[in-house]
């Protein structure tokens, strides 16, 4: 029997932190729930952005992140939405926000890289929740991510089964492939900057190559994915509540990455078992 894990990457395989500056209330939200808070509103689309970190921190503060955006060609990904919305209408208010400013987003980054500067291995991902209502950008968000303890154990022994482990995440793609670089995990096995739609795609997909395909993840834009998997694991080794949905969708909770190998042991071992 043939068996293939996807995982989620931030708060499944990688221990994040996030924080996000309402644009409206000039304030930071340290720790927050970046997907739970675009879900929230219907209107809202959270999106990441292809930028270096020092690139933007060494950015004059006031100038408008809009016109930084144009003037670098910087494009975007959709991570996650509830309202199907093109790529031209999110640019459109993108492009012409006329109230963000680069030092919004360099406040994202001085807080996050406070945190986890002492991490030795560490991805940063920054990007903004657009308000498609509101016609402008709502949250300014920076995400920090290192491999929780036992992540790279578990890849390694899931390998050593035969097992082929794969990344859908809605983070953009050069960051995860140097966690994937770190965790064992082939580059070409790594989908970023997916939406809940591409991973629920995703799953489907591998369904059709794969015996049983398991998806691992930790938050609601997962929900989909596990719905269209054979097994669907929830993690809580993320710190945070959760909706109750992901509770009653999953087929086991774990507490820890490395669970998901014994789960993957036993259903290999039951058919085995089944065959004889």
């Amino acid at each position: 029997m043939s068996v293939a894990v996807v995982f989620d990457s931030a708060g499944t395989l990688l221990n994040t932190y996030r924080v996000a500056k309402d644009i409206c209330n000039k304030k930071l939200l340290p720790g927050v729930e970046t997907t739970t808070l675009t879900f929230s509103s219907q209107d809202r689309v959270l999106i990441v952005l292809p930028v270096h970190s020092k690139d933007l921190m060494a950015t004059s503060g006031d100038r408008l992140l809009s016109d930084y955006l144009i003037e670098h060609d910087i494009g975007f990904g959709v991570s996650c939405t509830r309202k199907i919305t093109t790529a031209e209408d999110i640019g459109d208010v993108l492009y012409a926000d006329r109230r963000v400013r680069v030092q919004d987003l360099q406040e994202c980054i001085r807080n996050v890289w406070t945190v986890c500067k002492e991490e030795s291995v560490v991805t940063l991902n920054s990007g903004a929740i657009i308000n498609m209502a509101q016609k402008g950008i709502e949250f300014t968000i920076t995400a920090g991510g290192w491999p929780f303890d036992g992540a790279k154990e578990a890849i390694t022994a899931l390998h050593r089964l035969g097992v082929p482990t794969f990344i859908a995440s809605g983070d953009r793609v050069t960051k995860l492939e140097k966690m994937a670089d770190h965790l064992g995990i082939p580059r070409d096995r790594v989908n970023g900057v997916a939406t809940p739609t591409v991973k629920a795609q995703i799953v489907t997909d591998l369904r059709e190559e794969y015996d049983r395909v398991i998806m691992v993840g930790d938050g609601i834009n997962d929900l989909c994915a596990m719905r269209n998997a054979d097994i669907a694991i929830l993690t809580v080794q993320q710190p945070g509540d959760r909706p109750d949905e992901l509770y009653k969708e999953a087929d086991y909770v774990v507490e820890n990455v490395g669970e998901v190998v014994s789960i993957v042991e036993d259903l290999i071992r039951c058919q085995r078992n089944l065959r004889s």
